[in-house]
Formats: structure tokens, sequence, C-alpha cells
């Protein structure tokens, strides 16, 4: 527990099999329940998973592949009816910084948020620890996030978040984005449903993961998902 509040951690994973236990190991003692969700993978995620050590570590698979946004919502979902009060996601890939975990769950726990992001641009050293085209792409899509939800976000793709059960109760009734593109779906709405959505500054990571993200996303995903947003955003007038 932290402050009080019962917390979970969901990982959504596909093909995750060469650092899913590295990243199991990582999760911070102060976590109650650990959601791994395997977004039907084709090596052995889930075996490793399964064959984890940690009575925290619950394993939820999908039989068919539906996307890392669809395997966030079954996470949340999972992590919510087994009591956790916050819900943290952290990438399978071992990409995020346990100890930067704390600082995320502060701002709920204390009642002043509802929704935190992770902020790796934000970061002293971010420009020398991202690759120069994630940097440079990160910054586009934050800039045109920002312009279509109205949200003051400093890193609208960084995967490390938190999530209140009050926020998720309400966000949970919308059918969110299943693939890439759910973060930028889901701040829209937290928008439109005046969240209270805070940054907090966390250690970009990177080594040998391999992003999921392929060029044909920033001309069909992200598009669709942020002018979708945008039109939400007008219609409501958030």
């Amino acid at each position: 527990m932290l402050d009080g509040a019962v917390v979970a951690v969901v990982i959504p994973a596909w093909n995750e099999a060469r650092l899913i236990e590295k990243t199991l190991d990582s999760v911070p003692t102060f976590v109650d329940h650990v959601v791994v969700v395997d977004d039907a993978s084709q090596d052995l995620t889930g075996a490793k998973v399964r064959d984890a050590a940690d009575p925290r570590v619950q394993l939820v698979t999908h039989p068919k592949n539906r996307g890392v946004g669809a395997a966030i919502a079954t996470g949340y979902g999972h992590a919510f009816a087994a009591g956790a009060d916050i819900v943290a996601v952290m990438a399978a890939d071992a990409q995020m910084d346990p100890t930067d975990l704390e600082l995320l769950l502060q701002p709920i726990s204390a009642g002043e948020a509802d929704y935190v992001k992770g902020d790796r641009l934000s970061h002293p050293d971010a420009m020398f620890r991202m690759p120069l085209g994630r940097w440079i792409g990160n910054h586009a899509l934050s800039q045109l996030t920002r312009i279509a939800t109205g949200l003051d976000v400093g890193d609208s793709q960084c995967g490390y978040t938190a999530i209140g059960r009050r926020a998720w109760e309400v966000l949970a009734r919308e059918r969110l984005w299943p693939t890439y593109g759910y973060p930028n779906d889901l701040l829209s709405r937290a928008a439109v449903a005046r969240l209270r959505v805070r940054d907090v500054t966390v250690t970009p990571i990177y080594g040998s993961e391999v992003s999921g993200i392929r060029p044909r996303h920033l001309f069909t995903s992200f598009p669709y998902v942020l002018a979708r947003g945008l039109l939400r955003r007008v219609r409501h007038g958030a």
C-alpha cells in the first residue's frame, strides 16, 4: 500500500518473453497487485509469467491480439475488481524506472489528480537518453495532443501512467481506442470528463527494446484519433 491506498500495476505484454521477468522483478514491494495482460503473444511470455514466484502476479490472456490499449483497459478492469484504489501501467520491456513509480502515484494518493502522465521530455537528459527520432516525434505528437485536448501535457505518448478508481469508473463507460493512439484518446476523454490530469517527470530508459509503432501508424491511427479528439472537445466545449 501507499499512503493507505491499495496499489496495482498493469503490464500489457505482447511477445515480451525476453524482458518480462526483468520487468516483474522490478515492481516495488509497496505494490499490492500485478496484472499482466498477455495480448495473444506468440512466444513464451505467458509461460514466464505463470512461472513467476511473486504471489502478487495475476496473468490475464487475450485469445486474440487486440492491441495495447485494449490490454491496458482489460488490466484496469481486473486490477480495480481486485480492490485497487490506484492503478499504474508499466511496460513489459523494462523501459520504465521503478524508482519513479511512487512519485507517479503520489498526486492521486494525495487527492490532487485523477490521472497522472509520466513526462520523459521534461527530464534534463531527455535529448541525450532518447533516440533522436523518438525525441522529435514525441515532441510533435505531444504538441498536437495539447491542441486536440486542451490539456497541458508534456509527453502524451509516455506509457508510464497512473489512474484513480473514480477516474476509471468515468472512463470505463467509454469505448476507448484499442491500439496505438490509446494515450491520446484517453486524454481526450479525460478532458471532456474534466478529470484532473497531472504530469510527473520520469526517467527515459532506452535499451534493446523494439517499438511496435510503425510509420503507417503516424499516417493512420494517430491523425484519426487526434482529429476525433479535437471534434469531441469542440462538441462538448471542453
